[in-house]
């Protein structure tokens, strides 16, 4: 036997060894990991965000939507997050991934810090110096923010909670302004508040607070973000993934690299460190998962439906989607800028789209394609029926709209 012969025998052999996950199994695990299928629900709200990582915080509606999807008991959803939130302090909503604002259990707070906050918060804060010495032509300077900067930390110490109106009053240099992209299409006038909050946030110095009005404001206060250890980055790194491949596993790189917004060298190590394992996925992807999760999970679920609200944290949760989104729904469902609208799941696939209709906040919905057949459109009722019950006459409007949702809801 040549050296060629037995390469390929060799590669042969390799192959046959790796564990083959296919869509079906994917959606499976979906339903399972997700906690989306009814047998799988939780109990809290605390146990919903550790077993999805994070929940999308961008429009603050949806982390209660997102979990009453998954509660087993969806009554009383608004006040239980709320008191997770903003009394027992056992979820908290900061800057993470892609400096995106999402609601984490408060035990990875310094997890998500060290692993994607420091490198978006050193280009955040350089970026706000850039702007704020050139479009204020020197005017404000470094050490000028500096001053400002620990005056309203300070201030906001003192207040416990507040909003930047309020900091304002303490401090009224936050409402100075200075001209970003000057000459350029994309000129505009910003405060310094404006942009010095959402830095400070990204650096994990300060977090969203109580909303003004209710939970489906997105006038927020702030406060002085809890004191948390410094971890090492390579650790909290392996950390975080770790976590969402239980949660998401099996995912691609391409998955991985788009979701923690790491670049693909930081991804790799972060793969080997866990010890994660190679997958062969339907299409001739390669996908890894952790060593533990390599066997097939138990008997399929039962067929289930949900409702899920504009960027769930599953729906969201891939870059490659095509085995659970298929493409020829994707244009009702996304707006121009990749951001998911209401979604109706059926059996681990997005088959269609939902939105509130009138005063009284009817619940509507639509399968594309006519897909799922009967049965779908019955469990999708049944579930419908069920976040309408909840929702209590609550009109909840996404912050992006889709042109679905759009339609629907007239």
């Amino acid at each position: 036997m040549g050296p060629t012969t037995t390469a390929a025998a060799a590669t042969a052999a390799t192959a046959a060894t790796v564990r083959h996950i296919g869509d079906e199994e994917r959606r499976g695990r979906l339903a399972r990991a997700q906690l989306l299928s009814p047998a799988h629900r939780a109990a809290t709200p605390l146990e919903v965000a550790r077993s999805l990582v994070a929940l999308h915080g961008t429009d603050p509606a949806t982390v209660y939507l997102a979990v009453g999807a998954r509660l087993a008991d969806a009554s009383g959803t608004v006040g239980r997050v709320e008191a997770a939130l903003y009394e027992e302090r056992s979820l908290v909503r900061m800057h993470g991934m892609r400096h995106t604002v999402f609601v984490f259990p408060s035990e990875l707070a310094a997890t998500v810090h060290a692993s994607t906050g420091l490198a978006v918060a050193a280009k955040a804060r350089a970026g706000l110096l850039k702007d704020m010495v050139g479009g204020s032509d020197g005017r404000l300077t470094p050490e000028w923010l500096a001053e400002v900067e620990a005056s309203a930390l300070a201030a906001l110490e003192r207040r416990g909670q507040a909003t930047v109106v309020e900091l304002s009053a303490d401090e009224p240099r936050l409402t100075e302004r200075f001209t970003y992209g000057r000459g350029r299409g994309s000129e505009a006038t910003h405060t310094v508040s404006s942009r010095l909050m959402r830095v400070l946030g990204v650096e994990g110095r300060v977090v969203r607070g109580r909303p003004l009005g209710s939970w489906t404001s997105t006038r927020f206060r702030w406060a002085v973000a809890p004191p948390h250890p410094e971890l090492p980055v390579a650790e909290a790194r392996s950390e975080l993934l770790g976590r969402w491949l239980r949660a998401c596993g099996p995912a691609t790189e391409a998955d991985l690299k788009w979701w923690t917004g790491w670049k693909v060298t930081e991804v790799r190590a972060a793969l080997a460190a866990v010890g994660a394992v190679v997958v062969s996925l339907d299409g001739g992807g390669t996908g890894y998962v952790l060593a533990d999760d390599v066997a097939a999970p138990g008997g399929a679920p039962e067929p289930w439906a949900a409702l899920l609200p504009a960027l769930d944290p599953t729906a969201m949760g891939w870059r490659e989607r095509d085995w659970y989104c298929p493409p020829e729904v994707r244009s009702a469902l996304f707006d121009g800028s990749g951001n998911i609208g209401p979604t109706v799941w059926w059996d681990g696939r997005i088959v269609g789209g939902w939105a509130q209709r009138g005063a009284a906040g009817e619940v509507v919905w639509r399968l594309l394609d006519g897909a799922g057949g009967g049965g779908a459109a019955r469990a999708v009722a049944e579930e419908a029926a069920r976040v309408t019950a909840w929702l209590g006459g609550t009109r909840v409007t996404p912050r992006f709209r889709t042109p679905l949702e759009r339609e629907l809801s007239e």
